[in-house]
């Protein structure tokens, strides 16, 4: 089975070919650039390097939030249009669990990806592998990182924290943790769009039209459209 998977969910641009079990290619980049311009391009190069065509697919794999909200939109409308126009199967996945699927395989605790969501708020989940497999042990979230932290703290329980965000929030957890809170590598805060294509090769396809994103709360600017639009009804 060939398996492209596309995470465009925040600054790190994923894309990776899977063949099997076997990682034929992946690209990530982790810059402030516009993924709307550049993740096509990157999966037009990556699919001629490794010598596969669009009708050779067998399943597209998009990481669908939480994240930013454009990145997460850019993300999905691709992988939409590829199913329908290629009339392949489409599988979304936790744009979290990819980052706890990277680092924590062989992590013997708890596993908190983040992204930051600001004013002191992050977007987590906790997750661990168990028996091989990686198990979702709370639903992805959103939370003040304080509240975060007195939470895992009274599970007693080593907790990897990963993700690019971390450094904004580090001190939270350390304070409240202590030596609980264990931290991933520099090189493991990039997601890898190869354990995306992974997570989603072998889970049931979702329709097409009806699948969105999962922002977990609605933009700012939608919030305000729609506070401002009920005010005048009043």
């Amino acid at each position: 089975m060939k398996v492209l998977a596309i995470d465009t969910s925040n600054y790190p641009l994923g894309v990776a070919l899977l063949d099997g079990d076997q990682v034929i290619g992946e690209y990530i980049t982790n810059v402030k650039k516009n993924h709307s311009v550049r993740v096509m391009p990157a999966i037009d190069i990556l699919m001629k390097d490794c010598g596969v065509t669009p009708a050779e697919l067998d399943k597209i794999v998009v990481a669908k939030g939480p994240g930013s909200y454009t990145g997460v939109r850019i993300g999905v409308t691709i992988a939409k249009t590829l199913a329908w126009t290629l009339n392949k199967p489409l599988v979304g996945v936790s744009s979290l669990e990819i980052y706890a699927a990277s680092a924590g395989r062989y992590f013997n605790g708890v596993i908190s990806p983040l992204f930051d969501a600001r004013r002191g708020q992050i977007y987590t989940g906790l997750y661990q592998y168990k028996e091989g497999q990686l198990a979702s042990l709370m639903k992805d979230q959103l939370l003040l990182a304080k509240d975060w932290a007195a939470m895992l703290s009274e599970q007693q329980e080593k907790v990897l924290f990963i993700g690019n965000d971390l450094p904004l929030h580090k001190e939270v957890f350390t304070e409240s943790l202590r030596d609980l809170a264990v931290y991933a590598s520099p090189a493991e805060h990039n997601p890898r769009p190869a354990e995306l294509a992974l997570l989603g090769r072998d889970r049931e396809p979702e329709e097409v039209h009806s699948f969105v994103p999962n922002y977990i709360r609605i933009a700012e600017a939608e919030a305000n459209w729609i506070k401002a639009n009920q005010e005048k009804k009043l």
